[in-house]
């Protein structure tokens, strides 16, 4: 993949013959932020598992302890009390069929989706459309469950999902680059420690195969694995 100039000479600044501890690593992406808005940082993870075999489907959720950074927009999908329920947690958009027309027609301006078991059998049938953008709520997530209440506060204080692609990656957002490096550092610890935990039963040998980090203009930056796993024990 062919890169800009000013990429480039960000990749320049970066030792690639090294592995950084995560707090300089982090440190180091902030300094290279360069584009004109507040950069978002992001780990990123190769992991030790087959994602074709089900039982090594690596996804779960947490939330930083210091947010993303952003206002996220939750479409809560409920009826009923679970109405009232989700606006008094703070959803922007509630409701059911008209949200299900409008996302079968390509609508998609929302960052979470919370809804109830008993209505996954509607949301089911947009598996393929939201579960390609990462939107499709699940249990495992805590995006299907009865406490919506507490799913919506969740998502509003800066709980992020993350599920391996095909690849074996994962790849999620952990704040500003305007964060303090304790905020960022924080929330880096908080999903490397929740990706570890929600390693499978059936892998065998080396679970993380390496960690980077990066802004979203930036380039990768690689992590002692060893050492990043040691500092969250």
């Amino acid at each position: 993949m062919k890169h800009g100039k000013r990429y480039e000479a960000l990749s320049k600044q970066v030792d690639y013959n090294k592995k950084y501890y995560l707090k300089d690593a982090l440190a180091l992406a902030k300094r290279l932020q360069s584009a004109k808005f507040d950069e978002t940082l992001e780990v990123s993870m190769r992991l030790g598992v087959n994602p074709r075999h089900a039982d090594q489907l690596v996804r779960g959720s947490v939330i930083l302890p210091y947010g993303l950074g952003k206002k996220v927009r939750v479409l809560a999908l409920v009826q009923g009390d679970k109405e009232d329920e989700a606006k008094a947690a703070g959803a922007e958009m509630i409701g059911f069929e008209d949200y299900i027309k409008k996302i079968t027609e390509g609508w998609v301006e929302f960052d979470v989706m919370v809804t109830t078991p008993d209505m996954m059998k509607h949301v089911g049938k947009l598996g393929k459309f939201l579960g390609a953008r990462g939107l499709m709520p699940s249990p495992k997530t805590g995006t299907v469950t009865m406490n919506i209440s507490q799913a919506v506060k969740d998502a509003k204080a800066g709980k992020v999902n993350y599920k391996v692609d095909k690849t074996g990656n994962i790849h999620s957002p952990i704040g500003k680059c305007s964060f303090n490096d304790d905020a960022i550092l924080e929330n880096a610890k908080a999903l490397i420690e929740s990706v570890i935990t929600a390693r499978p039963s059936t892998v065998k040998g080396t679970y993380v195969k390496s960690i980077y980090v990066s802004t979203t203009m930036g380039p990768g930056i690689p992590i002692d694995v060893q050492a990043a796993i040691e500092a969250i024990k």
